[in-house]
């Protein structure tokens, strides 16, 4: 199985977690727009809340009604991908540049789901980057307070996130503590989100690939 057919069979194995009357959230990238058009093809009575442009773009070609976060009391299920899923279920995301946006959705619901093909399972975060969301006022400030927290290089983007803040990525190599590093990027003035989502926040990963479909939990792996 390809890569591009995994991350096909496993946002559309993310689809039946829906069902009708629920509110849903819906991430950004590749594999996600799987569940986007496979939950179009459902017909299914839902209320979404995207976290990109680019998502409300995809939803409203599938047919899908969506709203914002505020019209939501809460959601019942998020879904969305990631670039990196260690052992504890802690994610590296943000590649596509709407991580703080992704949080935010991720913190309303009830289950975070996660998707992802078997290469971004990895036996310790680091490799992909730390994804930052930076204000404009004073990235390089910020930027010089990563460093500090460790990170051997913080690269601008060009691009800005869909909130007009400036994207980064920060090269800490291996994380040995994701739940640190994560509290400590959190108190650094200046960085509106980062790209750590720790373990805690995920119910299951749904993984797709060359050895088949499996699902990751905190109790194991089936």
């Amino acid at each position: 199985m390809s890569f591009d057919a995994a991350k096909e069979a496993v946002g559309r194995r993310a689809a039946d977690l829906v069902t009708d009357g629920m509110a849903v959230g819906l991430g950004t990238g590749s594999t996600v727009a799987h569940t986007i058009a496979a939950l179009g093809e459902r017909g299914l009575d839902i209320t979404c809340v995207a976290t990109s442009i680019a998502t409300e773009h995809l939803a409203n070609e599938a047919g899908l009604a969506f709203v914002a976060p505020d019209e939501v009391d809460g959601l019942d299920i998020a879904i969305d991908g990631a670039d990196e899923v260690d052992p504890d279920l802690n994610l590296i995301k943000g590649g596509g540049g709407a991580l703080m946006r992704e949080k935010i959705v991720a913190a309303l619901a009830k289950r975070f789901v996660v998707v992802v093909d078997e290469s971004k399972i990895v036996a310790q975060l680091g490799d992909f980057g730390t994804p930052v969301e930076l204000l404009p006022f004073a990235p390089r400030t910020a930027a010089r307070a990563i460093e500090g927290l460790g990170a051997l290089d913080v690269t601008l983007r060009e691009q800005l996130s869909d909130d007009g803040n400036l994207l980064a990525d920060a090269r800490f190599g291996a994380i040995a503590d994701p739940v640190t590093l994560s509290a400590a990027l959190d108190a650094v003035p200046g960085i509106v989100g980062h790209g750590i989502f720790l373990g805690e926040m995920v119910e299951r990963v749904l993984v797709d690939g060359p050895s088949g479909p499996r699902t990751i939990t905190h109790q194991g792996e089936r």
